[in-house]
């Protein structure tokens, strides 16, 4: 098995906190060296409270689906012997309550248009690639949000 860290860094600075009046600012860091900007949603904690510029929970969640979705999707494409030459995503997250009152990510819709050279490749065939890469998922089999691919 493996193991995959992030380091999540917060410091509260000079604000003073217990208002509940401070920065959700943070930062990302990644086994790579990357750091990434975050921050609470400002469709969660209003501004100035969020950072708008920075990347939210939600966001990252949504992300890391579909990410996890592409990359299976092009190994099984490039298994199948299938040229993918373009794969864009806008992947969609929607937020509901659950039974017990509390807002989730409860469904996310992928909606990814790839561009393939080569042979044509038939419609059945990428519904059947989606279907693979999406059984193959690590996120998507370790989540409870509902995943839709929308083709």
């Amino acid at each position: 098995m493996t193991t995959h860290q992030a380091v999540i860094t917060w410091e509260r600075g000079q604000q003073s906190f217990v208002d509940n009046h401070y920065s959700r600012a943070h930062r990302w860091q990644f086994d790579g060296g990357i750091e990434v900007p975050a921050s609470s949603s400002p469709h969660v904690v209003p501004l100035p409270f969020s950072n708008e510029n920075a990347v939210d929970p939600e966001e990252a969640f949504v992300a890391s689906i579909s990410s996890c979705h592409m990359l299976w999707f092009l190994s099984i494409a490039a298994k199948n012997k299938y040229c993918v030459d373009r794969y864009l995503d806008h992947a969609v997250g929607a937020m509901a309550k659950n039974s017990d009152g509390e807002l989730y990510i409860s469904e996310v819709t992928l909606k990814p248009v790839i561009q393939f050279s080569g042979a044509e490749v038939h419609a059945d065939d990428i519904a059947a690639m989606h279907a693979e890469a999406h059984r193959k998922c690590f996120i998507a089999n370790s989540v409870k949000t509902r995943i839709t691919i929308a083709v």
